[in-house]
């Protein structure tokens, strides 16, 4: 029996709704200081990754915070579709995105936002990408699923997609000339790692590309969910999921910015935990990004031959 966490339906038109009405202009200036914020409200965007229960709880306790701490009213949204970001990052009407690597290359290059922050994993401002399936099964390697049916967390997922793709591609197991279907027997797509887990625990595929971090932490999964389940192989390393910043906002803004949320570690570590997945650090853009060029030129690759799916 499936036995992920419950969502309440009525939370989800709150958490995953997004359109134009909702990202107002967060670029109205008001006259200040060099202490004192010139943007008049900040608006902030969370990758939808989890539990929406969670992350509501987690919305409204960083909006308080960052309320109390930059004097501005502050609005986090969850938007189910990170291509919007860019766009709203290029007309002003959001501030900071918390984006995984891949979606804060894609910002980057279309110059309308800067890397900001990246978070610490055990230490490291990487993690890796897993192949998780259920633990009674005889799944050793990503030779052992060749011919299987299996999901990726969604066509625009660095861990659940890109890394593992792209190991594939190392390994020779597809591409440029053959699909992942000539490698396994179906391959579908999540709205995120929960839901390609679940596609796992149900039976509909035999294994899932996900975060190591859904499996080995609690934040994702339940303990019954959890004890269900392997990891079969793990690829990467992956770069941290990134805080970017839009191009456009003043200097002085984003030196205030920058110490509310290094403060958030010290000040309510939980929540830094709990929201954005471990300590916030400052690091080199090109040093934090850099790994990911090459898969996104094998990704480009394999898309303009045909076999692979837009992202």
């Amino acid at each position: 029996m499936l036995t992920l966490r419950r969502f309440k339906i009525p939370l989800l038109p709150l958490i995953f709704t997004l359109c134009g009405s909702c990202f107002n202009d967060s670029s109205e200036s008001i006259g200040t200081g060099n202490n004192e914020l010139g943007l008049s409200k900040i608006v902030i965007a969370l990758k939808a990754n989890k539990n929406p229960e969670l992350m509501l709880s987690e919305k409204l306790e960083l909006e308080e915070y960052l309320s109390a701490k930059l004097k501005r009213k502050v609005d986090v949204l969850i938007p189910t579709d990170s291509s919007i970001i860019v766009e709203s990052f290029r007309n002003g009407t959001l501030d900071i995105g918390y984006l995984s690597s891949t979606d804060a290359v894609r910002n980057i290059e279309q110059s309308t936002a800067s890397l900001f922050l990246v978070h610490l994993k055990n230490g490291n401002p990487f993690y890796h990408s897993v192949w998780l399936s259920l633990k009674d099964k005889p799944y050793n390697s990503i030779l052992d699923l060749e011919s299987l049916p299996v999901s990726f967390a969604s066509r625009s997922s660095t861990s659940g997609f890109l890394i593992p793709v792209y190991d594939l591609v190392q390994r020779g197991l597809v591409g440029p000339n053959s699909s992942l279907d000539d490698f396994f027997s179906k391959t579908v797509y999540g709205t995120g790692y929960v839901s390609a887990v679940k596609k796992v625990l149900s039976g509909e595929v035999e294994a899932a590309a996900v975060s190591d971090y859904v499996y080995l932490e609690n934040n994702y999964l339940d303990d019954i969910d959890r004890a269900k389940l392997k990891i079969v192989q793990s690829q990467g390393p992956v770069p941290s999921h990134t805080l970017c910043i839009r191009s456009s906002i003043s200097n002085n803004d984003k030196k205030l910015l920058l110490n509310a949320f290094l403060e958030l570690n010290r000040e309510n570590p939980s929540l830094c935990n709990r929201v954005f997945n471990g300590k916030l650090v400052t690091t080199k853009q090109d040093k934090h990004l850099g790994i990911l060029n090459r898969a996104i030129e094998t990704q480009k690759t394999m898309m303009a031959k045909g076999v692979l799916p837009p992202s």
